[in-house]
């Protein structure tokens, strides 16, 4: 398989927008979307009021006219929202509905069509494993818009390759379903039939590539041995990147900071991954030059970066939130804290502190009106139920969660929606408060700046190749 050496991580909740992987894509590297909650990003776009027409010029390709019809009717604004609430979407169930996952098919589709308008160059989705009622709908739209790569981490992507197999060939897909308190012998399943979706046979697409981002050598080979298809390379992911990182192996430390501890046990074992004949690329604190010449010496095939571009012309946080941070970057002001509580996942997750964070000191309200984080269990009755977290404690208490649990946790989903511009109006018109994640390569981008107050996606390239 021959791809690019570099790839741009697929960053949050469209931090990695379409315009980041489509400038990165035209500078001949591996442009990548998020995935993440594209269902949600795109219905607040229409609301307001899809500046530049962009969402409205994919719509008219997605092969499903009526289903574009009816969003636009649903959910456009042609004048924004003039500050009301967003509507937002029903959360995602088991058995979810056809017309809820076509939506979220079209979400992903324009998504990816339009990281690939105007270049030849690869486009990738990347898509968390926790994340699973979405995960089929997600992957069957990238593949109507001709996404060429997937990336999944955050989890265990066993399944994933067949799932891309049978979307492929028009067939029907399916994967486990993780529930808590499940007896052994009962298992769930998600399920996608493309024929569900079309008046005649569905469309037969291409099958993209799959690349596993993994944290160890051992899941490495448990997915090159075992995984239901074809796995065509992995993103091997160390934990000073980004946005989650799988915990510490071994029993758990702390340092004066409350910061998780990690040790040797944490090192990826190189050799017995090239031992496993597929591709790899190096990710977490790759973003500096010289790094790339390194990685290629180890034996990879390139590096994946996600800081750098995270804070470049072309991503989706704020211009706001890029400006404050970056300048203060450039004073050696910020600081990345890995935070073992803040995600209801229980993973840790690296926020940005800075001193001028417009959340600092704001009391976060406790809420789960997106859902994307919970977690399906088997009730008493034996229906399914779902829980977070990071919802009001008394909520998950009574849900059979553990009160532990809830200690430090936030709305994740809504935060990460703040980042991008998309920030829920709670009581009185005040806006949920952002939560920034960075990898630990962003407290030394000062000399990427060299005295610029900006930067843009091919500055990263050219800075990465130098």
């Amino acid at each position: 398989m021959t791809l690019p050496s570099i790839i741009q991580g697929g960053m949050g909740i469209a931090v990695s927008n379409w315009r980041l992987a489509n400038a990165v894509s035209r500078c001949g590297q591996l442009g990548v979307v998020s995935g993440t909650a594209l269902d949600t990003v795109f219905v607040r776009r229409l609301q307001d009021g899809d500046s530049g027409g962009h969402l409205r010029r994919a719509m008219e390709h997605f092969p499903l006219p009526a289903v574009a019809e009816h969003a636009l009717r649903r959910y456009f604004r042609p004048e924004g929202r003039a500050g009301a609430p967003y509507k937002d979407l029903p959360m995602y169930r088991h058995g979810a509905r056809p017309e809820r996952e076509r939506l979220t098919m079209l979400a992903c589709f324009v998504e990816v069509f339009l990281a690939k308008e105007g270049h030849d160059g690869e486009v990738g989705i990347n898509l968390l494993t926790k994340i699973q009622l979405p995960t089929l709908a997600s992957l069957y739209g990238a593949m109507l818009a001709g996404v060429g790569v997937v990336l999944m981490g955050a989890g265990i992507p066993k399944e994933i390759p067949a799932a891309l197999d049978a979307l492929a060939a028009g067939r029907p897909a399916s994967l486990r379903f993780d529930v808590e308190g499940q007896a052994p012998e009962v298992t769930e399943h998600l399920r996608l039939d493309p024929a569900a979706h079309f008046d005649g046979a569905p469309p037969t697409l291409t099958r993209p590539r799959f690349l596993a981002i993994i944290a160890s050598s051992s899941l490495a080979t448990m997915l090159a041995r075992k995984a239901s298809g074809q796995v065509d390379g992995f993103v091997i992911e160390g934990p000073t990147a980004g946005g989650h990182n799988a915990p510490p192996r071994g029993e758990k430390t702390f340092n004066e900071r409350g910061e998780p501890l990690y040790g040797p046990r944490d090192v990826v074992d190189l050799d017995k991954v090239k031992e496993l004949g597929l591709p790899f690329w190096l990710a977490g604190g790759t973003g500096r030059p010289g790094q790339l010449k390194e990685a290629l010496a180890a034996g990879a095939a390139g590096i994946q970066v996600g800081t750098l571009f995270a804070f470049c012309d072309e991503s989706g946080f704020t211009a706001a939130i890029k400006d404050s941070v970056l300048s203060h970057v450039a004073r050696g002001e910020v600081e990345v804290f890995t935070d073992p509580l803040a995600s209801p996942t229980g993973f840790p997750f690296k926020v940005v502190q800075w001193p001028d964070d417009p959340a600092k000191g704001v009391v976060r309200g406790r809420v789960c009106d997106l859902g994307y984080l919970r977690v399906a269990y088997r009730t008493p009755g034996g229906t399914l139920g779902y829980r977070c977290a990071g919802e009001p404690v008394d909520t998950y208490v009574k849900k059979g969660g553990a009160l532990a649990e809830t200690e430090g946790r936030h709305c994740l989903c809504n935060a990460l929606m703040a980042n991008i511009g998309h920030a829920q109006v709670r009581g009185e018109g005040l806006e949920e408060p952002p939560l920034i994640t960075s990898g630990d390569d962003l407290v030394r981008m000062g000399e990427l700046l060299a005295g610029r107050t900006h930067y843009s996606a091919a500055d990263v390239i050219a800075y990465l190749l130098a």
